[in-house]
């Protein structure tokens, strides 16, 4: 049931191991609501499917939940990198510093996961494995999208040129090729907040999370 196997529960858990250092006892229902939700029979058997004949090309999901902390105002950022059909990475985190608009936190959530998937085109190349294409990250805002194509800082942009400049950079690299998806089909949604079962359960569909006795 660890964090690292369990994608599902991954936004659940970021939440509430935000107050290990002084929980409360609504802190521990929500544990052990999400430890019964993750024995339940019907997940217990739940996994991640790897099938051998996938594609070795990376594609990402990358999204935020604009001041979704309802105590510091702080956004979540959560990615999702895909090996051909196959999850391989995956985070649900709360931003470092307060973001003052949606475009502020996307932007910094496509420069976590543009990091992330530079470690991962590395870490392939090291293990032989060469990328030769550009990885393609879906992101839901256009703002960000238009951006990182046309940078042209100016007061709304000059606080998050870094993280302007790193997607910029990698995607005139040709490391990454930035591509719109609507809200609707954001799989990275899932790391980002709480959602209806329905919904919940159309996201984890999108992760290639299967029954193993279907296997």
């Amino acid at each position: 049931m660890s964090l690292f196997t369990r994608p599902d529960i991954s936004y659940a858990v970021h939440i509430v191991s935000q107050f290990v250092s002084a929980p409360t006892t609504v802190h521990w229902d929500v544990v052990l609501h999400i430890l019964s939700f993750a024995t339940r029979v019907i997940v217990l058997f739940q996994t991640l499917f790897f099938p051998s004949t996938s594609a070795l090309d990376l594609r990402a999901y990358c999204d935020s939940d604009w001041a979704g902390d309802v105590v510091s105002r702080k956004s979540t950022t959560g990615f999702c990198i895909f090996m051909g059909d196959s999850l391989i990475s995956w985070k649900s985190k709360k931003q470092d510093v307060l973001s003052k608009s949606s475009t502020e936190a996307e932007n910094r959530a496509m420069a976590v996961t543009t990091s992330e998937i530079v470690w991962l085109r590395w870490l392939l190349a090291n293990m032989g494995v060469r990328i030769s294409r550009s990885t393609s990250l879906h992101c839901d805002n256009r703002s960000d999208i238009q951006i990182a194509r046309n940078l042209v800082f100016h007061e709304h942009t000059k606080h998050i040129e870094i993280d302007c400049h790193f997607a910029r950079h990698h995607l005139q690299a040709e490391t990454i090729s930035l591509l719109f998806v609507p809200s609707t089909l954001q799989i990275a949604d899932l790391f980002t907040k709480p959602h209806s079962r329905p919904r919940f359960h159309f996201l984890t569909d999108k992760l290639s999370m299967f029954l193993a006795a279907a296997l």
